[in-house]
């Protein structure tokens, strides 16, 4: 069965009846090959998927929704493609959980960038659905998120949130709004800060798998 989302697949190490997953979302201008080289070193027992993002941008990457400039420089997000892909995300995450034996209470969102985005904005209007997000150097567009959020079904999401004080793409001050918010609406935030760039450092690495084990 051809699935909504193009994607590579590391199945679990130690099987079980059903399978955690771990669904990998990559920034702009990338695709599901940059996240994926980490599988090898996250916990064994998930299915790890990697997703390559809906829309094309030559010359070979993609992207969750287009970005545009006007003559100043200002950056310009297309909510309308975000909303469709926050949704696509969704549709392919209950695709996945009818193909492989996969825990439905058990999906985490990996993201980067537009695909940590992506996650807070999937977590946040469908919290039924997933159960942790990490969401690295991205921030909180709440453009994106629907319109009925209800604290008390978000709350037991709980998030990793990671940034570099020296990110250019995305200022870390964008970012640190996110740990806030969340945290008045009661949910559990873990965030960092790595004197890194737009990037994902050794140690943040080190940091995220620990807190998967958690």
């Amino acid at each position: 069965m051809d699935l909504s989302l193009y994607h590579l697949i590391r199945e679990p190490k130690i099987k079980k009846e059903k399978n955690p997953l771990l669904l990998l979302l990559h920034g702009y201008g990338s695709n599901e090959e940059d996240l994926f080289s980490f599988a090898a070193q996250l916990p064994d027992e998930y299915f790890i998927v990697s997703a390559r993002a809906p829309y094309q941008l030559p010359p070979y990457g993609n992207a969750w929704y287009a970005i545009t400039f006007d003559n100043d420089m200002n950056k310009f997000s297309d909510d309308k493609q975000a909303i469709e892909s926050r949704d696509l995300i969704v549709k392919f995450i209950d695709e996945l959980i009818d193909t492989y034996p996969i825990d439905k209470d058990n999906v985490t969102l990996v993201g980067f960038s537009q695909g940590a985005i992506l996650s807070y904005a999937v977590a946040l209007t469908y919290p039924e659905k997933i159960k942790r997000v990490l969401a690295l150097s991205g921030y909180l567009n709440m453009d994106i998120v629907g319109t009925n959020l209800h604290a008390e079904d978000a709350a037991k999401v709980r998030f990793f949130i990671s940034h570099g004080v020296v990110d250019q793409v995305i200022p870390v001050e964008w970012a640190r709004k996110a740990p806030e918010f969340l945290k008045n609406l009661g949910l559990d935030v873990e965030y960092h800060e790595y004197n890194a760039g737009h990037g994902v450092a050794p140690q943040n690495f080190y940091d995220l798998v620990n807190w998967l084990n958690k």
